[in-house]
C-alpha cells in the first residue's frame, strides 16, 4: 500500500499552498534539518492534536450512543503513533449502559484509560487503528423495581477496537506530503468492537462489563470552511444476547441509532475548541422474550478543549452533560486526556 501521490492535485483533498496551511509549511519546512522540526514544534502541533479519533473514548466509560467525539475522521500523517493516558469522572446514571432497568440513579464512577493508535495506509486513503483499555471504579445507589440498591465495584471494562477510513478527502500521505494538505471536504466511516471481557457478576445488576459484544458501524462527515469545522456523524449500535443477565435471565436489545455534530474553531495557535451535541433513540430491550417500555430517546451537549504542548504531546479537556432522557439514565462527565505520538518521521 503505497502513500498517496504529492505531487498532483485530488478530489479527495487539496493539496497545494494555502493560508489554512501557512503555519504547517513553516513549522516543517522542507529543507530545514530535523533537530530545527523541535525548535516549531509547537507551531508543528497545530495540525496533529486531534488524530486520534476515538479520544472520548479513550477518556471515558462511554462506548455506545453516547459517544461525543469531535475531529474522529481528521486526517494524519501515515505511520505516527498515539499513545492516550486518560481519566474521566461521570455522576447520575450508567455511562456505559444506559439501557439498565434502574431508576433515579445516584451512581458516580471515576475511570482510568489507557489506548493505543496508528495511522494506516488503507489502498490510498488515510485510515486509524486503534485500541482502548478502560478500568473504573463505581460506587453508589439506585432503584430497581422499587427496591433500593446499592453497588461498589472496581475494575475493568469491555476494550474497545476501532478501525476508521476516510474514503473522500483524506488520502494517505507522509509527513513531508502531509505538509501542504488542506482539508475541505472529508467522507468517511468506521467500525468499532466492544470486546466482553470486563468485570461481570450475573448475580449483581450493576457491573462495568457488559457480558456481550457490540458492533458500532458510523459514516462521517467533515468540511473545513476557514477556522471553522463543522461535522456530522451517524452511526447504530448493534448488540449480541446477554444469556446470563442478572440471576440467569436472557436479555436482548434493539440497535440504538445516533447523530453527533459538531461546530470546531481552530486558532492559529493549534489549539482547537468544540461545541458537541449528539442524539440517540432505540435500544429497546426484552427480557425472556418479553419486550420493556424502554425506549430510549435522549439528548446531550457538551464542549471540547484541545491544546499542544509540544509537537509530541497535547491536552484535551472535555464535558458533557444529558439534558434530556425519556427514561430518566441521563449523567454528567468532565474529563481529561493526555496524548503522546511518535513515528511517521516526527
Amino acid at each position: 500500500m503505497n502513500a498517496w501521490p504529492n505531487a498532483a492535485p485530488s478530489s479527495r483533498g487539496r493539496i497545494g499552498p494555502s493560508r489554512a496551511v501557512e503555519d504547517a509549511d513553516s513549522a516543517w519546512p522542507r529543507q530545514r534539518p530535523r533537530w530545527g522540526l523541535r525548535r516549531g514544534c509547537r507551531r508543528a502541533a497545530a495540525w496533529l492534536p486531534a488524530a486520534l479519533g476515538a479520544v472520548c473514548l479513550a477518556a471515558s466509560p462511554c462506548v455506545t450512543a453516547q459517544d461525543i467525539e469531535p475531529r474522529a475522521y481528521s486526517n494524519a500523517p501515515v505511520g505516527v503513533n498515539f499513545v492516550i493516558g486518560g481519566y474521566a469522572y461521570t455522576r447520575g446514571g450508567i455511562a456505559f449502559d444506559t439501557s439498565l432497568p434502574i431508576t433515579d440513579p445516584k451512581l458516580s464512577t471515576s475511570s482510568g484509560v489507557l489506548g493505543y493508535a496508528r495511522v494506516l495506509d488503507f489502498w490510498g486513503s488515510s485510515a486509524k487503528l486503534s485500541v482502548i483499555a478502560p478500568y473504573t471504579w463505581l460506587s453508589g445507589s439506585a432503584i430497581y423495581q422499587g427496591d433500593p440498591l446499592e453497588r461498589k465495584v472496581d475494575g475493568f471494562g469491555d476494550p474497545l477496537v476501532r478501525l476508521s477510513v476516510n474514503f473522500y478527502g483524506a488520502p494517505a500521505l507522509t509527513l513531508p506530503e502531509f505538509r501542504s494538505y488542506q482539508q475541505d471536504l472529508i467522507v468517511g466511516a468506521s467500525l468499532q468492537v466492544s470486546v466482553p471481557v470486563g468485570q461481570y457478576d450475573d448475580k449483581k445488576l450493576v457491573n462495568l462489563g457488559t457480558h456481550r459484544w457490540s458492533f458500532k458501524p458510523e459514516i462521517g462527515v467533515s468540511k473545513a470552511m476557514g477556522p471553522w469545522t463543522l461535522e456530522l456523524q451517524a452511526a447504530a449500535a448493534l448488540f449480541t444476547t446477554n444469556d446470563d443477565f442478572f440471576n440467569g435471565n436472557r436479555r436482548s436489545q434493539d440497535p440504538l441509532y445516533s447523530l453527533q455534530a459538531h461546530a470546531i474553531y481552530n486558532f492559529p495557535s493549534g489549539v482547537w475548541g468544540s461545541l458537541d451535541a449528539t442524539y440517540f433513540t432505540g435500544g429497546r430491550t426484552t427480557l425472556n422474550g418479553t419486550l420493556q417500555n424502554d425506549l430510549q430517546e435522549n439528548w446531550r451537549f457538551g464542549a471540547t478543549l484541545a491544546f499542544p504542548v509540544d509537537v509530541y504531546n497535547s491536552i484535551k479537556l472535555y464535558a458533557s452533560s444529558g439534558v434530556s432522557a425519556r427514561t430518566g439514565n441521563n449523567f454528567d462527565l468532565v474529563g481529561i486526556a493526555w496524548q503522546y505520538r511518535w513515528g511517521g518521521g516526527l
